[in-house]
């Protein structure tokens, strides 16, 4: 039984990845709660199994008594002394079991141990699967779509994910059968199976598209500085390079553009303003300002990280945006508050409340957790960014 028994505990490490300690564990645990259930003893009692020596050793404790009041936990004297010399009241007295009396107990602890090992073993073996894909793109075909949410099911590694309503590109028509890309924001492991917590959205979604189209970023000669995203409607991207003799702006966007017009497509058209990072805020500013033009960009000497920005008087709407969008995301992008004006002014008065308040909103934005914002000394992607 014993060689039986330790030949199928390395089998089951080999083929299902369940170390052979952790079994020995699990099964001593199962064995000792089932000896004290059906044999009685201490809450002591002695489970030792020897994968080296191939043997058991099972023995259940008992106190040593003048009165038996308890026969479960306790033993006179006379009898404690067949199983030890010299052993008087007040002792505890280690009874030893011979394999006829506990081997059933044994198999049956064994075999709901091992069935549970494999069941736990399979779950983290699926769980690492998932934490090696977090933070990546997966290419999924949709299952089906909730009539009433909105929610659609993919197919991933043969589990389904739900993509919510919320985390889908507003506007865009999501259909059965369809194969779209989703980004791994978090792997749950509460309940039975891992849970897939997939975004749209997230603009972790821009910067993987970005590599998987840009060798230049896969390879790190172009670095993905920053990224603001309104999902649907604007995204803007600020990259860098260390090599003065490479165009990252260039690369990004490809030759005649294939490479940011394939990001655009898979996200349905969705505008990309792909910009030049830079550590001076002035310029970097200006660059986030993009597609219009800037003449000027005063930084608060207080150091406030706000500053004054100044347009040609038809480059202003452009500057703005739609609702603010332009400058709110290019606030977004730098970390900056940015109050925009024209060249002529508005007869010697301030820039008008609809651009100042375009900025506050942006300065709000900046405090979403899931849009990565830049730092004038030196901006990081989020953490669920990195690699």
């Amino acid at each position: 039984m014993n060689n039986e028994f330790f030949e199928a505990l390395n089998l089951l490490e080999k083929e299902k990845g369940i170390p052979v300690p952790y079994l020995i564990e699990k099964i001593s645990s199962a064995i000792s709660i089932a000896v004290k259930r059906d044999m009685g003893g201490t809450d002591n009692n002695i489970v030792e199994i020897d994968p080296v020596k191939r043997r058991f050793y099972v023995a259940i404790r008992k106190n040593v008594v003048e009165e038996i009041e308890d026969p479960e936990t306790e033993i006179t004297e006379r009898d404690a002394a067949k199983y030890s010399k010299n052993v008087h009241v007040g002792d505890v007295v280690e009874i030893p079991l011979e394999t006829k009396q506990f081997g059933r107990i044994a198999a049956q602890s064994a075999k709901h141990v091992i069935r549970q090992g494999i069941n736990e073993a399979e779950k983290e073996q699926t769980l690492k699967k998932y934490q090696d894909r977090k933070f990546e793109i997966i290419s999924a075909p949709i299952l089906r779509i909730d009539p009433i949410k909105g929610s659609a099911t993919l197919e991933i590694d043969k589990t389904e994910a739900i993509l919510p309503k919320a985390e889908q590109v507003p506007g865009e028509e999501l259909a059965e059968g369809q194969r779209i890309m989703v980004y791994v924001v978090d792997v749950l492991t509460a309940g039975k199976n891992p849970k897939l917590m997939i975004s749209r959205t997230h603009p972790g979604l821009i910067k993987r598209l970005f590599e998987m189209h840009t060798p230049e970023i896969k390879d790190g000669t172009v670095e993905i500085k920053a990224i603001s995203r309104e999902a649907g409607s604007r995204t803007k991207i600020a990259v860098w390079s260390k090599d003065e003799d490479v165009d990252a702006v260039g690369a990004c966007i490809g030759p005649k553009g294939t490479r940011v017009s394939a990001i655009v497509e898979e996200l349905g058209g969705e505008k990309i303003d792909v910009i030049k990072y830079s550590e001076q805020p002035e310029e970097l500013i200006a660059e986030a300002l993009s597609p219009a033009k800037v003449l000027s960009v005063t930084v608060d000497p207080e150091g406030a990280k706000s500053c004054s920005v100044v347009v040609p008087d038809n480059q202003l709407s452009l500057a703005i945006g739609n609702k603010g969008q332009n400058v709110r995301l290019a606030a977004r992008l730098t970390g900056w508050k940015i109050d925009i004006g024209p060249e002529s002014g508005f007869y010697g008065e301030e820039p008008p409340k609809m651009a100042e308040a375009a900025t506050e909103n942006a300065e709000t934005a900046e405090e979403e957790p899931e849009l990565p914002t830049m730092e004038t000394e030196g901006p990081e992607m989020p953490e669920d960014q990195g690699e």
